[in-house]
């Protein structure tokens, strides 16, 4: 299972979910689509945009968990 730590980094940077919005040109509903763990896919394009504005890995967002 994927874990999504986006409201995790979020909060490491002290930076709003609208803040990061308007810095990445993404729209705050998908952004919270991400953030709750409910998009079924993530281009490159957005992660990488993501993880340039927050300074970091997207091993930091994206986590793997098993199912147990």
């Amino acid at each position: 299972m994927i874990i999504v730590n986006l409201d995790v980094m979020l909060a490491k940077r002290k930076m709003s979910l609208t803040e990061l919005s308007e810095r990445v040109g993404i729209t705050m509903a998908n952004l919270s689509i991400l953030k709750n763990g409910r998009a079924r896919a993530v281009r490159f394009e957005t992660l990488d945009k993501i993880c340039e504005v927050l300074a970091c890995q997207p091993g930091d967002i994206l986590e793997f968990r098993e199912n147990k």
